[in-house]
């Protein structure tokens, strides 16, 4: 069976050159987006059997997110392209030290997932495992239907894989965002989330501490990554990988990256979670290349 990934698709309008604001953007090129399709996409590249629920727009965009995700493999059961809806779109700019900013237009997130709801109990029930992120945790509605799988994939003893991802301008507040992201951690076999994440999350500064907090509410496996130093993982095991070596463009992308090399590692070995600390060198490499190109899986 596959693995269920849920959240959103999006186009990454990407200026491609660095810039400290949006009005210096002079030309974008289109790229593929979104977090947990990004993930999905080079997952399935991994050897992953996964398939993406969610959709986009029933316009020229949507179906060239819909034509890139069937040619990588990813598979589209649970993928909807809604009609008289716009395909979210996302400016993207980066600034000269790699870090992305986002101006995203269109509410596709809400509107994708309610497409689908009616299939997530299914889908859910015929997946092998369950991954998302809080990117679908910002809103009500979309928030109630993420929860509702999570739960149905916990009853079901499906693995729960989860990145909070935290996007801190999409909440109404800081602390709405940390209080959702952490009632996802119990149960999930993975907490994959980055130093800034993880410090949110459990009011620890250290990475190690903030990992051990993470086990302690509820997580299986805890991963965080540390940027050019790498990553460090707690739980089945310790294991840390030191960062690879990269001309950094820009960091879009790179924890999609990293994460789908772990969930594709995972998968392969069925949810063991013994295969987690050796794809640890695999993640890191594979997120020091993201951040090489300008968009997120190309």
């Amino acid at each position: 069976m596959p693995t269920l990934c849920l959240g959103e698709a999006l186009v990454d309008l990407v200026c491609e050159r660095p810039v400290e604001d949006l009005a210096q953007a002079d030309t974008f090129r289109p790229h593929f987006g979104g977090a947990v399709a990004n993930v999905a996409i080079t997952a399935a590249s991994h050897g992953a059997g996964v398939r993406l629920a969610g959709g986009a727009g029933d316009d020229p965009w949507g179906r060239w997110l819909r034509d890139r995700l069937a040619a990588a493999g990813v598979g589209l059961d649970h993928f909807r392209l809604i009609p008289n809806r716009a395909t979210p779109i996302a400016l993207v700019t980066v600034r000269p030290d790699g870090e992305p900013r986002f101006q995203i237009y269109g509410d596709g997130i809400t509107a994708t997932l309610e497409a689908v709801a009616d299939d997530l109990p299914q889908a859910v029930a015929t997946a092998e495992a369950l991954f998302f992120s809080s990117n679908t945790l910002a809103g009500r509605r979309e928030r109630e239907l993420t929860l509702a799988a999570r739960d149905r994939a916990l009853e079901l003893g499906r693995p729960v894989l989860f990145d909070p991802n935290l996007r801190l301008h999409r909440w109404i507040s800081a602390s709405a965002a940390v209080a959702e992201a952490n009632r996802c951690v119990p149960g999930a076999l993975l907490v994959r989330c980055n130093r800034t994440e993880a410090k949110l999350m459990t009011g620890e500064p250290d990475p190690d501490r903030a990992a051990e907090a993470l086990l302690a509410g509820g997580a299986r496996i805890v991963v965080v990554t540390l940027g050019p130093d790498g990553a460090l993982l707690r739980g089945k095991g310790r294991a840390h990988a030191p960062g690879r070596p990269a001309r950094v463009v820009s960091t879009v992308g790179a924890g999609d990256a990293f994460t789908a090399v772990l969930l594709a590692h995972l998968a392969r070995a069925g949810f063991d979670p013994a295969a987690a600390p050796a794809a640890l060198p695999e993640a890191v490499r594979e997120s020091a290349r993201a951040t090489e190109r300008w968009g997120a899986v190309e």
